[in-house]
């Protein structure tokens, strides 16, 4: 049971964000050969300034793609 924890600044609405939800639900499903319905997504708004404060709940060993910049 997968679960995708997407964190974006900001200023997509809540249709926008529910259709990035769907699309990663698919991919995954197909990806791994399993039932969408076992995958879930969530999409949460983080301000810019909490950004950095945000960002270290992640474990470092757990992060298999970073940020570029």
């Amino acid at each position: 049971m997968p679960h995708v924890d997407i964190s974006m600044i900001p200023g997509r609405d809540d249709k926008t964000k529910a259709e990035l939800a769907v699309k990663v639900q698919k991919f995954l499903s197909e990806e791994l050969k399993i039932d969408p319905a076992v995958v879930s997504v969530s999409v949460e708004d983080v301000e810019k300034e909490n950004w950095g404060e945000h960002m270290k709940r992640f474990k470092d060993e757990n992060m298999f793609v970073k940020p570029q910049f």
